[in-house]
């Protein structure tokens, strides 16, 4: 097995729960963060052994309080994050890019700078990132959504440049579009061929968790289907 303790951030998201039924089914002890208390609630049934903490990670001292709660852990997995079509860029609301930035990003940089010191003091371990396809391949009417996952790969990559020599392995998963019910939801008439089921996605993250992966660091790894 790769790393023992695993913390994953989001949680109680469709991606978060796949990660973390993904990992208990392979014997990875977990730690969750996530927001929705009805939905944390509805989780510890399904895999009693999580221990989960309720926090805004979009809030410094709420992300540092709930790491330091959960602590010590092997691995960090961020799963946070948040999707929203808009106007052209000079369009777009001040106050709703701010808040999409918040969620993709500020939640991210809140996670590692409470987290990393508690790897360090591990001797390092795993820091996975979520941003999106979009980021490589930008689409018009997301200026907020494509920007925020592409600084994304900046924080992620900063971690490596910072901490790879420290033992920390910081790698960004990319997804295409997830299929999730609130994606079929928002999309009824969507051609879904070329979606990508969560669980698929959480295969690739326990991968990069494991110490099968141990050579990989700094990387943005695709995960979505083939055209």
């Amino acid at each position: 097995m790769g790393q023992r303790v695993v913390l994953i951030a989001g949680v109680t998201g469709a991606l978060g729960r796949a990660v973390a039924e993904e990992l208990s089914e392979h014997g990875y002890e977990l730690k969750g963060i996530g927001r929705n208390e009805s939905a944390m609630a509805e989780l510890k049934q399904r895999l009693p052994a999580l221990e989960l903490v309720a926090a805004d990670l979009t809030d410094l001292a709420e992300a540092g309080e709930a790491v330091s709660r959960l602590a010590p852990f092997d691995a960090v997995v961020d799963v946070v994050g948040g999707f929203a079509l808009g106007p052209p860029l000079h369009e777009t609301d001040p106050t709703a890019f701010r808040e999409l930035l918040d969620l993709n990003l500020t939640t991210a940089y809140n996670l590692a700078r409470a987290a990393l010191p508690v790897l360090l003091e591990r001797q390092g371990g795993p820091f996975v990132v979520t941003s999106a396809r979009a980021a490589l391949e930008p689409f018009a009417g997301a200026s907020a959504y494509v920007i925020s996952k592409a600084a994304l790969l900046a924080l992620m990559r900063m971690i490596d440049v910072e901490y790879r020599k420290r033992g920390i392995r910081a790698n960004a998963i990319l997804p295409g579009v997830i299929d999730t019910e609130a994606n079929r939801r928002a999309n009824p008439g969507a051609d879904r061929s070329s979606w990508v089921d969560p669980r698929a996605i959480a295969r690739v993250v326990r991968f990069l968790v494991s110490d099968d992966s141990a050579p990989i660091a700094g990387q943005l790894v695709p995960v979505w289907a083939a055209p």
